[in-house]
Order: C-alpha cells, then structure tokens, then sequence
C-alpha cells in the first residue's frame, strides 16, 4: 500500500501544482471580469474550484497510501492578459502543463510497479484530455468571434451557464 519515496514526491509536487492552476485560473477570471465579461470569469472561477478537487483528489490517494500530503511553495500566478483570446491560450498552455505533469507522474507509477495509483492516474489521463478538449473548443469560438461584440457577449453568456461544482471529491 505504501508508494515509493519517489512516488510520494511526484504525487506531493502534483498537488501544488493543482493549486497553483487554480489561481491561474483565479487570476484569469480576474482579468476577464475586468474585461466586463462576467459569464467567462464565472466559467474560469468554476474551473478555479475544479482545480482544488483535483488537488483534493490527489491529497486524499496520498493520505490513503498511509503518507502525508504537503503542499509545496506557490509563487503569484503571473498572468498578462490583453484579450479574450489570450485568457484562454493561457488557460490551455497552463491545461497542457497539467496533462505533462500527470503523463509524468503515471510513468513514475508505472517504473516503482506502483498499480494502486493506476485508478487515479487513468481519471485524471481522461481529465486531461476533456479540459484540453473544452478549452481548445473555446479558443477556436472566439478566434471565429473574432472582435465581434455581440458574438463575444453571446459567448460570455454561455460559459456563464456552467453549473458551479464542489471543491470537494466527489465520485
């Protein structure tokens, strides 16, 4: 049951990792509310929580595994945000170095022959792939929006909708 020396600290450094994605998504929400886009920062709060689930998630299998979860030192996220556009290339770039993080975590699994993480790490490789996924699928919209008002209010309006989730793990 218990994980590697190794293991723990790839899983302990996910975890900070997953926190520091939240306030890039904070931060982001930030900026787009700035932008008098209130529905976009509602969806980027929301991904914000989703972030602190996964980093929950994570902290729970730590736990589990009979260790103990640490949170590692997280600077200010440093966001520079000129446009809706770049608001989420930021949130998929940031996607895209969470998805690296876990394909490198399972192949640390997968070196120690730890299979008890395997559960998770699959959730969280499919995760993955739907958050790039979503988020690409907004960036295309808004690069076909363009500097179309109506169409980015019309946008905004959407990702409004996105029901709020919990922090906290649910199965």
């Amino acid at each position: 049951m218990k994980m590697g020396a190794a293991l723990e600290q790839a899983f302990n450094e996910q975890i900070t990792l997953e926190f520091s994605a939240s306030l890039v998504y904070r931060q982001l929400a930030i900026e787009l509310e700035d932008m008098d886009l209130p529905g976009m920062a509602s969806w980027l709060r929301h991904q914000a929580d989703e972030e602190i689930a996964h980093a929950n998630r994570f902290i729970d299998h730590v736990a589990d595994r009979g260790h103990k979860p640490a949170i590692g030192a997280i600077a200010a996220p440093v966001v520079q945000v000129g446009s809706v556009l770049d608001a989420f290339e930021s949130a998929y770039a940031h996607e895209q170095r969470v998805s690296e993080s876990i394909r490198s975590l399972y192949r640390t699994a997968e070196k120690e022959g730890d299979l008890d993480s395997r559960p998770l790490l699959n959730f969280f490789i499919e995760e993955q792939i739907e958050e790039e996924a979503t988020v690409s699928e907004i960036i295309g919209r808004v690069k076909m929006i363009g500097d179309d008002g109506p169409g980015l209010l019309r946008l905004d309006e959407e990702l409004g909708q996105r029901p709020a989730g919990s922090t906290e793990v649910t199965n």
